[in-house]
């Protein structure tokens, strides 16, 4: 085995990351494993995910939606076989980037980044626009103000981006109140219909062949994939984990346990609840209002109101997280210098505060640009930069998986046929099928809306080159880990 070709590198000096990087670095040693999988499950949003996603899954897979959100979890758990081992070889900010560097080489990883920057800006800017209609909706209900969709995203995206920027500590202290919140409201959801139906509500009887297999199975797996889509967080805060060769792997499994969990968990309760001959009827004559009408019913209207409140504040802990999460990302490449060093710069707290102004700017600039246009914000921004941006991480996915069977077999690593070779191979041959689905479902992630909006998907392969050429053009980018 090439040895050289394993080890992580040393520390990179100030010198090489130029003077605008700053004088120290990410804050190593700083998070634990709970810390890191807050990060991620607070982008995962799982209360919206209940209210929002599941109803979609319903409406096309009925009954078998569970196994829908099992199927999902166990094949990002396949993925993370190899992803995970090679994470022994790589404690870098850069994410998934990294990996691509370690497999693939520098141009190719270069390419990565492009789909990188495409998929997570894309994501912001769709959930950022559903965010600004939950909020408007809530308090219009509540106080009968009618404050514009725009106002609530510039105003709340200015706090989100200022929590990004302050560091790490702010923004745990609010993840971690919300996820509870979450949690404990889903929890109450679960138990009263429990108390109410009985623990028949688990019934095995939906998770039949016509509904897991159905005509439905293609977009109910792109939309389940969706939700896992905040997992590379557990990657990302590896320059700022205590004992990272440990902490990322139990993060990312515990993020994929407590996300699958939940889904099938919550969904399975719902659908007995409802009734599986009733489910996929009732979701789809009513998608948004399905949830909360099974609240109230189990547990009374504090319960629906608790989580409508709860789903507004979801969104605003999943973007705080993709805000913290594509800020390192963009600190990431900055410092590698595929794109420009002041990127590099962190604050005093360790916060990659230049990173996270240039998000939150890009994010703004762009959903002003279409809303103050007369832009739908739920089915023109949302549908168009959410489908693209899970088009996006799909490919990420699949991209990855080449670089994980390409690293094991350049460097000679059979000690484990499984996790080296057999578990990164079928990893790589699902996301070709998944990747299959995302395009042949792709009107369905619209929202039925094709025309212009299938021209963004050309970002994806456009960025993907742009960064091949960038790599090419300046072989002095290095995505080599830095530690400290």
């Amino acid at each position: 085995m090439n040895q050289e070709s394993v080890d992580v590198p040393t520390s990179i000096g100030l010198e090489e990351r130029g003077d605008s990087a700053g004088p120290m670095g990410l804050r190593a040693n700083k998070l634990g494993v709970l810390a890191i999988a807050f990060f991620a499950i607070a982008a995962a949003a799982p209360m919206a995910a209940v209210v929002g996603a599941s109803p979609v899954l319903f409406s096309a897979s009925g009954a078998g939606t569970p196994v829908i959100y099992v199927i999902a979890a166990l094949l990002v758990a396949l993925f993370s076989v190899g992803y995970l081992r090679m994470s022994r070889y790589i404690t870098n900010a850069g994410g998934f980037v990294a990996y691509m560097a370690k497999g693939l080489g520098t141009k190719w990883a270069t390419g990565g980044a492009g789909i990188a920057i495409v998929t997570y800006l894309s994501l912001q800017i769709g959930l950022w626009s559903q965010f600004g209609v939950f909020a408007q909706l809530l308090i219009e209900g509540i106080t009968g103000l009618n404050i514009p969709v725009y106002l609530w995203i510039a105003v709340l995206l200015a706090v989100v981006t200022a929590l990004t920027m302050r560091g790490v500590d702010a923004s745990l202290k609010v993840l971690g109140v919300l996820i509870v919140g979450e949690a404990f409201a889903v929890a109450a959801l679960v138990v009263s219909l429990i108390a109410q139906k009985g623990i028949s509500i688990f019934t095995f009887e939906g998770f039949n062949g016509s509904n897991v297999f159905g005509p439905g199975l293609g977009i109910s797996l792109l939309f389940a994939f969706a939700c896992f889509t905040s997992f590379e967080a557990t990657v990302v805060f590896a320059e700022e984990a205590k004992e990272p060769r440990r902490t990322i792997p139990r993060a990312a499994y515990f993020v994929i346990a407590f996300v699958g969990i939940f889904y099938t968990m919550s969904t399975w309760a719902i659908s007995g609840a409802i009734g599986i001959d009733n489910i996929q009827t009732v979701a789809t004559d009513n998608p948004a209002g399905m949830i909360f009408d099974v609240a109230e019913t189990s547990a009374g209207y504090w319960l629906s109101m608790t989580m409508q409140i709860l789903v507004v504040t979801s969104f605003l802990a999943m973007l705080l997280g993709l805000a913290n999460m594509f800020s390192r990302y963009l600190f990431s490449l900055g410092r590698a210098g595929a794109l420009p060093q002041k990127l590099s710069a962190v604050s005093k707290t360790g916060a990659p505060h230049v990173a996270g102004f240039i998000n939150g700017v890009v994010v703004l600039a762009v959903n002003s640009i279409f809303l103050l246009a007369g832009a739908d914000p739920i089915t023109t921004v949302f549908s168009w930069f959410v489908a693209l941006g899970t088009a996006g991480f799909i490919t990420i996915l699949l991209v990855t998986s080449a670089a994980i069977v390409l690293f094991f077999a350049r460097n000679g690593m059979r000690d484990n046929l499984w996790v080296t070779v057999i578990a990164p191979s079928l990893s790589f041959l699902a996301f070709i099928v998944i990747g299959y689905l995302t395009l042949d479902n792709y009107d369905a992630l619209l929202g039925g809306a094709g025309g212009v909006a299938r021209w963004l998907l050309l970002g994806i392969p456009l960025f993907f080159v742009a960064g091949i050429a960038r790599g090419a053009q300046k072989p002095s980018i290095n995505f080599a880990a830095v530690i400290g």
